[in-house]
């Protein structure tokens, strides 16, 4: 075991097995699959950020590490561990020898990370929009505006902020008109699209609207000026935020007594990803949803807004007698893709006695790596204590990254089936998939909207060799590699990869396999 935490400790890896067997139908007789359950972000103190970009095989685009075999003659080469091809150093490298190593050469520094100067450069500033339901009782609405007040006067003064309110409407609120409160309002029981979004908010209002592409963000013609009128930075509207949210008060409609509030958690949280879309695609970006109670109205809604008809249990789910269960979680599942695409996060925060929908809403929580906090009112110090923790900078940080890429190189005898945890598939097929798919499978890349230092995947693999283990032992090299490559917005706003290499090795026929493995 002593063996199995020192690999884990060094490079936030532990596999099942540290050996493997050498053959296919040998691999199929492990009862535990050939997987590993990897920690990305795992915080090293004694690992270096290199400050210029990474040194990548000219063929199978994998990483210059600990591994890789070097000539440190005047031919400055090296040889790829992963496909064998021989490639030249750079000139930054000419003055490298064997007691003048890089660092990503040093044997102890199987993982690294990179921050190149270009990177460094286009440094992006973390965004949150909040989106709060307003229809809780006027109790709630105090305690939520406590806990969110407090936590604006603790943001990063660089930090975007956005504010949504809904009920029976959704109010978005421009935070860049200081003299008085000005909102955009869209009716909740209609799905509003992203062009509704960009006419009714006035982002093309001086200007001719580009007729086709996509449009997002100031290369597609968006002014910075129609954008950082809902997107601030902290400490330009932390006065109008806090006059905002200190008036805020019930959803004024009103709730007859044989009815639910009309409450349309999902067009608010719609036309969120919309507003996020247009002004930051591809940034660091999160929503943060207060929710108080079911969705009634509009589209992912999941019980009727008459009380007399009981909300979905468990028992229905299973039974499959839950008619709008479908329904709403094909529109999150719309939203979670949308949202994965733009590389942004969606957090709830559902504080009520009652079911908030979140076995709907759960799948874009699941897909963009958000947080999900369970409370029982806006009051309970799980919420509060949670809330601040998002926030909290330090050494009891969360570490919240975004807008990840994670990719995996491994030997050619080794095949990747799927990794199960909070991310989704980038479809980047190759030789490296396997035909049997775990998990989000047939790729070998995959987006991680958000994650923290404590975000943990589990990566499954097939062993493809067909020769027989004795093979194995006759071979010059029973090693074979992995390479594990997370490429994400650092919570400074830089972005960086970080890369682990490993080393593990074929067992030589089923006499080794009890040896070495217990």
């Amino acid at each position: 075991m002593t063996e199995f935490l020192e690999l884990e400790t060094q490079d936030a890896v532990r596999m099942p097995w540290n050996v493997l067997p050498g053959s296919k139908s040998e691999a199929a007789q492990c009862v535990i699959p050939v997987s590993a359950i990897y920690t990305p972000l795992k915080p090293f103190p004694n690992t270096p950020t290199l400050p210029y970009a990474p040194l990548r095989c000219r063929n199978c685009r994998s990483v210059l590490n600990p591994f890789s075999i070097v000539d440190f003659s005047s031919t400055k080469i090296w040889i790829c561990c992963f496909c064998l091809q021989r490639n030249h150093f750079p000139p930054s490298y000419q003055s490298i020898s064997e007691t003048n190593m890089p660092a990503e050469l040093f044997p102890q520094y199987t993982t690294i990370e990179y921050e190149s100067p270009s990177e460094k450069a286009s440094l992006t500033n973390p965004v949150f929009l909040f989106v709060i339901d307003t229809c809780v009782i006027e109790e709630e609405i105090g305690y939520l505006k406590s806990s969110l007040l407090q936590v604006v006067g603790t943001l990063p003064e660089n930090c975007l902020i956005g504010l949504i309110t809904f009920g029976t409407y959704v109010h978005v609120h421009e935070l860049g008109f200081g003299q008085i409160p000005k909102v955009y309002v869209f009716k909740g029981s209609k799905e509003v699209s992203k062009d509704q979004v960009l006419e009714q908010m006035g982002f093309f209002a001086n200007k001719l609207k580009p007729t086709t592409g996509v449009i997002a963000g100031v290369r597609d013609g968006l002014s910075q000026e129609s954008m950082s009128r809902f997107l601030l930075p902290a400490s330009e509207c932390e006065f109008t935020l806090n006059s905002i949210l200190e008036e805020l008060q019930r959803d004024p409609w009103p709730v007859p007594a044989d009815y639910r509030a009309a409450r349309c958690t999902g067009t608010a949280l719609s036309v969120a990803s919309h507003l996020l879309g247009i002004c930051v695609p591809g940034s660091g970006a999160r929503i943060m949803a207060f929710l108080g109670g079911p969705s009634t109205e509009g589209p992912g809604a999941i019980v009727s807004k008459i009380l007399s008809e009981p909300i979905r249990s468990h028992k229905d789910l299973d039974k499959d007698s839950a008619p709008l269960y479908h329904k709403a979680v094909k529109f999150y599942e719309g939203i979670s893709k949308q949202l994965v695409h733009q590389g942004h996060v969606l957090d709830v925060f559902a504080c009520a006695l009652e079911q908030v929908g979140l076995a709907e809403i759960k799948v874009a929580c699941e897909k963009t790596g958000g947080l999900v906090v369970l409370a029982e009112s806006f009051g309970h110090s799980v919420f509060k204590d949670s809330l601040k923790q998002v926030f909290q900078s330090g050494g009891n940080d969360l570490g919240l990254s975004s807008n990840g890429i994670f990719e995996i190189n491994c030997s050619k005898d080794i095949k990747v089936q799927g990794v199960i945890g909070p991310c989704a598939s980038l479809e980047k097929k190759g030789p490296l998939c396997s035909e049997v798919v775990v998990g989000q499978g047939n790729t070998t890349a995959w987006k991680m909207c958000g994650l923290d230092k404590t975000s943990t995947f589990c990566l499954i693999f097939e062993v493809a060799k067909k020769e027989s283990p004795d093979a194995i032992a006759q071979s010059a090299n029973p090693q074979f590699y992995f390479q594990f490559l997370t490429y994400y917005q650092h919570p400074s706003g830089q972005m960086r990869l970080r890369v682990t290499t490993l080393s593990r090795r074929w067992v030589a026929g089923p006499g080794s396999v009890q040896v070495d493995l217990y």
